[in-house]
């Protein structure tokens, strides 16, 4: 395999020159360039990114660690994040926690996957953590140290705002958003209502359970924890049973505010089997609004997340920080709407969502 030393002597010229030409960070008459370029032509010369790497400070490489990339969530975000590294010439490489599996597992998994990465010499990282809020001192301080034992790496979480720890986050408000969406059940007339969980563990579910019970509290209508909330895991497998478990607590129930849109899809396939009529009986929110959401039937009402914002911007302060130097440690908190379809009101108009197919 040719190297660097038989492009120069082909081109009768210096290893630097060479150097210049490829990498174009210092000017080379036109005539040089020419020769250059036709001495890697001829001995099909190709860099050695291992050594590139090593000799320059940035590797143009960032990692992405996701809680759940066989979810509709996190793709978004992945999106969003690859359309902002991409225009700047950055390559990702993706792994997955399976955090909505087993915490435990995912734990384990977030420090392999940041030692692996930190090993590849990755410019900066983008995470979505699932890690409990008493455990999280311990564990980012864990990750951290990995960071500085090849060089500095720079982080952003997505989804969770560790802004307190010196990591750039780029969340919603999930809480505000769960108290919009039960608030629109009970304006629709739902007094018995229901709530569908997320893995416990997440720091996003418990900020979802609090916003349901800010609405409930607000309207005047009694809590039962036992009767009234369900744990699921972000599965429409587990939405279904969820609901199954609701609709046996509470026969007479009229509402039901589900975590995600995913476990909303198993919660209405649950109501169907029960015999119950959606929204005439029933009335079904979601949390995320994928794309499955407005082509269900009925389509289903949700609080739109920015998830494609999440991931642009979450790219756009890793970049700042590597490019620029800029100190971590943002918090950025991206606006949630409600978007009402007709599994809360019938006669709402459809909105399709094609483009995220």
């Amino acid at each position: 395999m040719a190297g660097i030393n038989d492009v120069a002597k082909r081109a009768g010229v210096s290893i630097s020159t060479v150097s210049n030409v490829l990498n174009k960070n210092k000017f080379v008459s036109e005539e040089l360039v020419q020769r250059v370029n036709q001495a890697v032509r001829e001995l099909e010369y190709t860099a050695n990114p291992i050594a590139q790497k090593m000799k320059f400070k940035h590797t143009k490489t960032i990692g992405v660690i996701s809680a759940d990339l066989c979810g509709l969530f996190y793709p978004y975000i992945l999106k969003g994040i690859y359309s902002a590294f991409n225009s700047k010439g950055y390559r990702l490489i993706v792994m997955d926690t399976e955090g909505i599996n087993n915490n435990v597992g995912s734990i384990k998994k977030l420090r392999d996957s940041v030692t692996s990465l930190v090993k590849d010499r990755v410019d900066g990282i983008v995470f979505s953590s699932t890690i409990p809020e008493e455990m999280e001192a311990d564990i980012i301080n864990d990750v951290m140290k990995l960071s500085v034992s090849a060089k500095s790496t720079a982080f952003v979480c997505v989804e969770k705002d560790m802004s307190g720890f010196g990591i750039d986050s780029v969340y919603a408000n999930s809480e505000a958003g769960a108290d919009i969406a039960t608030t629109h059940l009970i304006d629709a007339g739902c007094r018995r209502i229901g709530h569908i969980t997320g893995p416990y563990y997440f720091t996003v579910a418990q900020d979802r359970i609090a916003g349901f019970k800010n609405a409930i509290k607000r309207a005047g209508l009694d809590i039962d924890d036992g009767r009234m909330i369900a744990n699921g895991d972000y599965t429409h497998k587990s939405g279904y049973l969820a609901m199954k478990e609701l609709l046996h607590k509470m026969p007479n129930l009229d509402g039901v505010f589900s975590a995600n849109d995913q476990m909303a899809v198993g919660a209405m396939k649950a109501i169907f089997e029960a015999g119950k009529r959606i929204p005439e009986d029933i009335k079904v929110i979601g949390y995320d609004d994928v794309f499955v959401a407005s082509v269900l039937e009925p389509s289903l009402s949700t609080i739109h997340v920015q998830k494609h914002a999440m991931g642009k911007k979450a790219a756009e302060l890793l970049i700042g920080q590597i490019e620029n130097n800029a100190a971590p440690g943002s918090a950025v908190e991206l606006d949630s709407k409600l978007v009402i379809r007709r599994s809360t009101v019938r006669d709402a108009p459809e909105d399709w969502i094609l483009v995220d197919w």
